[in-house]
Formats: structure tokens, C-alpha cells, sequence
């Protein structure tokens, strides 16, 4: 399924992220490419909400280009995207209690899919403490 082949591949760029603390920020470089901004947002018992982005400067303001929120389930090895932004504007996948947007569910969890990959052949890396600078 989609949310754990995500999952692995989220893995793969954070190598600790079953242990991760609400407290953690990374940030990668790769040669060439956007920096990557990681943050967790919030932990609770058995998940956590993280801030997976690149930034662009635009008229001396940073822009989120694209930023996810997403949530993490270490103990079922799952994570599902929910919330995307970029310039252009903002997707939600549970715009209020109760409700969730299908499209959005299916459309942002297939993105966050083909972005992880894309930032894993890109050589991104977001390790604790040392983080990869190339370039």
C-alpha cells in the first residue's frame, strides 16, 4: 500500500525516524538541488505530525515550495501525507472533524510517493546531528 511504501522511503532519508522528538529540525543540502527543511510539529503517543519542505527566496521572503504535513505512524510503519502548499496555494486532506477530502487523500499521498523519490535521487539525507553538505 501507498502509505507504507511512503513510509520506507521517508526512512530511507531519516534513518532514526521511528525515535524521532518533537524537539527535532534538519536540514539538508544536495549539490544542486533545494535545500530540504524537516521539522516535527507535534508528538503524541504512538504518531507524529511533521513539516517536509524546500524554500525559495522570492522578494527577500522565503516560500514554501512545496511543504507537507505529514503524519507518521512508527508502530504500523505508515505515513500519510496531510496538507500540502506551494505558491499556488494549500490542499488539506481532513478540512474538519470528521470529514476528509478523497481526491485530496489520493492526490497528495501519490505526490508525497514521487517527491521522496525524487529527493532520494537527489542524494538528500536528513541524519542526526551530521548533516550531508555537498556542493
Amino acid at each position: 500500500m501507498i502509505y507504507e511504501a511512503n513510509y520506507k522511503r521517508l526512512n530511507q532519508l531519516i534513518p532514526d525516524l521511528d525515535t524521532l522528538t518533537v524537539e527535532t529540525y534538519r536540514k539538508s543540502k544536495s549539490g544542486g538541488f533545494m535545500d530540504l527543511s524537516f521539522e516535527v510539529l507535534i508528538k503524541g503517543t504512538d504518531q507524529f505530525t511533521c513539516a517536509l519542505a524546500h524554500y525559495f527566496e522570492q522578494n527577500g521572503d522565503l516560500v514554501a515550495d512545496p511543504d507537507m504535513e505529514i503524519r507518521v505512524v512508527p508502530s504500523m510503519k505508515m505515513i500519510e501525507a496531510l496538507a500540502y502548499q506551494d505558491q499556488f496555494g494549500y490542499r488539506v486532506v481532513y478540512p474538519e472533524p470528521g470529514k476528509v477530502n478523497i481526491r485530496a487523500k489520493k492526490e497528495l499521498n501519490q505526490f508525497l510517493g514521487q517527491w521522496l523519490k525524487n529527493l532520494i535521487a537527489q542524494g538528500h539525507k536528513l541524519e542526526p546531528e551530521t548533516q550531508k553538505a555537498e556542493g
